[in-house]
């Protein structure tokens, strides 16, 4: 199963809801071709002024596409986790995904180019979400659109 780790900046997308790309963040990267999702907190300040820094903020097992916003679709799960600024430190539980991500270097999204050990930790890392509940769909949307972090963007989280 593949799987889309990349950098957060800000909570609200996925919102409680469990819709991924409700406030049209990370744009055509939720075109790609995945069944499940890792999102974790950079290490900017934005990520670190909403407490989600280096955290695992929210997991998303079996992807289904429901419709459309702005640069690609939205996107609910079979088992939807949210954690936010709540998640287990990517440093102290995994590692190798830390080392990776969470250095000013680091890619902010991956999808199928993970080592072997990555690719255990990602394992662990849904394993929280197995036995959570589907996303409701509820398309609330938590703050006003567009996402204000993907315009002004100017260097990666």
């Amino acid at each position: 199963m593949t799987t889309l780790v990349y950098k957060r900046t800000h909570p609200y997308d996925p919102n409680e809801g469990g819709v991924f790309g409700i406030e049209d963040c990370m744009g055509t990267v939720r075109s790609r071709s995945f069944e499940n999702v890792i999102g974790i907190g950079g290490i900017c300040a934005e990520a670190r002024s909403h407490g989600i820094d280096r955290k695992i903020n929210w997991i998303g097992i079996g992807a289904s596409v429901v419709g459309r916003l702005g640069r690609g679709p939205l996107i609910i799960f079979e088992h939807f986790l949210l954690l936010e600024e709540k998640g287990p430190l990517l440093d102290n539980n995994y590692p190798a995904l830390a080392e990776r991500f969470l250095n000013p270097r680091g890619p902010r999204t991956a999808l199928r180019s993970f080592n072997k050990t990555e690719q255990i930790e990602i394992q662990r890392i849904l394993a929280l979400a197995k036995d959570a509940p589907p996303s409701t769909g509820d398309m609330t949307r938590d703050r006003p659109w567009p996402c204000k972090s993907t315009f002004r963007r100017k260097k990666k989280c």
